[in-house]
């Protein structure tokens, strides 16, 4: 393993095959939920794949039987409450996005459990995505109080309609590994016990094949999502001015309590 991924905690690295490196996002008891830490490694770790000549393609992966489990409590509650760690997060959420879509190694991402949060991020915005038929992805931050940022107005609507997209976001409710397939959301679905298998076959697939020709082809369609820039740059934007208003104090309160949120009705305006 090159020295680049040396300095990593929350990401660990390994070479199921030759010219395949596989992420395994790991949070020891929190279901790989990403802190401080995980947050800002998943932003620069597409820089350092696209500069590193003996990838040809990654797998991105949660430790255990969860993908991720979204953004640590205590980071969200320091959001709320501290400007400066408000806005370096907002950076880190631009430039994850951005990062991805511009790095220019096949990614293939294998999602079993709950797939929330900065991680889902990964997982959608794959190039091939893949979930266990019991994955649960949800996309949770109207629960939590605030606008549907992170990745959701880049690609929701893009891969499953403005109907769907619309349904869940606003909704948070879960969706299966099999839905997700069955309305587009995701490449592919297998049995959960096949899930990892499934992605080390599509990332070999990947890994030995003509890699300009791939790396050409991903970038011209990530135009699509390029395209949609402002409106990610505006959903970002009101995500992270909504941590700052009523509505996620009390939902952010409601997840540490385990209790139903009771937003009032008339804080928006």
């Amino acid at each position: 393993m090159t020295d680049r991924y040396a300095n990593y905690k929350r990401l660990k690295f390994d070479w199921p095959e030759e010219r395949i490196l596989r992420i395994t996002m790991e949070n020891p008891g929190r279901l790989n939920s990403a802190d401080a830490v995980m947050h800002g490694e998943l932003v620069r770790v597409w820089r350092d794949i696209d500069e590193d000549s003996g990838v040809n393609a990654v797998i991105i992966r949660g430790a255990g039987e969860a993908f991720s489990s979204g953004g640590d409590l205590d980071l969200v509650e320091e959001m709320t409450k501290d400007f400066e760690t408000l806005t370096r997060v907002w950076k880190e959420a631009r430039d994850l996005v951005y990062n991805i879509i511009n790095c220019s190694k096949p990614l293939v991402s294998a999602m079993q459990g709950p797939a929330v949060g900065a991680g889902l991020v990964a997982g959608l915005l794959a190039d091939i995505s893949i979930a266990g038929t019991n994955a649960r992805i949800i996309d949770g931050h109207t629960r939590l109080g605030v606008a549907a940022g992170d990745h959701a107005a880049i690609v929701w609507p893009l891969l499953c309609g403005m109907a769907k997209a619309k349904y869940y976001l606003m909704l948070c409710e879960p969706v299966s590994g099999e839905e997700a397939e069955r309305i587009g959301l995701v490449s592919l679905c297998v049995d959960d016990a096949e899930v990892q298998e499934k992605a080390l076959e599509v990332a070999r697939k990947l890994a030995r094949g003509a890699p300009s020709a791939l790396r050409w082809t991903k970038y011209a369609l990530n135009n699509w999502y390029r395209m949609a820039g402002p409106t990610f740059d505006t959903s970002l934007a009101l995500e992270f001015m909504g941590f700052m208003g009523p509505d996620a104090r009390e939902g952010l309160a409601s997840l540490q309590e385990k209790r139903r949120p009771n937003f009032n009705p008339e804080s928006a305006l």
